[in-house]
């Protein structure tokens, strides 16, 4: 089994490069969509939320309302902070209880706090998708998301050149998708090549 932690800034394309991985044979895992699909419907994590924001976070029949919390947790650091610290632990578990369900199979797991939460070591390598700050721009707005908001956002997590030093390895995803499909692909090849770290 070969583990990829793959990381990079809002707008770089990190899923379309997880889905490169999926089509050359690996398992996929996205760290977000375990925090809206099962984090935000459980019942421990809803409480703990509404402990701490009140009725105000959640919709008629109880759900959480992402937005709402997004708005709080952009715009205080402490805040952010908190709910990093609630729902990471869970996060990790999960994705460790699905790597250890498929032992033989190599994984590729989508990690957007990868370095800021000290996560790479779990991995066999990190993958940072990496690209300009003007076409991380205009893919966030292209997804209806305000510019000022965009940076925002953008702005609490670490800077992409510290994270492209950080990784392993570096995906440029500025350029055509059949750039962006060989890099991966050549990537995946080197990666083979080494085999996991043992």
């Amino acid at each position: 089994m070969m583990t990829i932690g793959l990381t990079g800034g809002m707008g770089c394309g990190k899923s379309t490069v997880s889905g490169i991985f999926q089509r050359e044979g690996f398992r996929a895992i996205d760290a977000d969509r375990i925090v809206r699909g099962q984090l935000l419907v459980d019942p421990e994590v809803v409480a703990l939320l509404r402990e701490r924001w009140g009725d105000t976070i959640l919709a008629e029949d109880g759900s959480v309302i992402r937005s709402r919390v997004a708005d709080i947790v952009f715009a205080t650091d402490a805040e952010r902070l908190w709910l990093e610290s609630c729902l990471h632990p869970r996060v990790k578990a999960r994705w460790e209880a699905a790597l250890a369900s498929d032992p033989t199979a190599d994984w590729v797991v989508e990690v957007p706090l990868l370095f800021e939460k000290g996560l790479e070591k779990g991995f066999d390598f990190s993958v940072c998708v990496s690209a300009s700050s003007a076409v991380q721009l205009a893919r966030l707005t292209e997804r209806g998301i305000p510019q000022a908001l965009a940076e925002q956002r953008i702005s609490k997590q670490l800077p992409l050149a510290q994270k492209q030093d950080l990784a392993d390895f570096v995906i440029f995803n500025d350029g055509s998708p059949e750039f962006l499909h060989r890099q991966v692909r050549q990537l995946i090849t080197t990666l083979r090549s080494i085999g996991p770290r043992g």
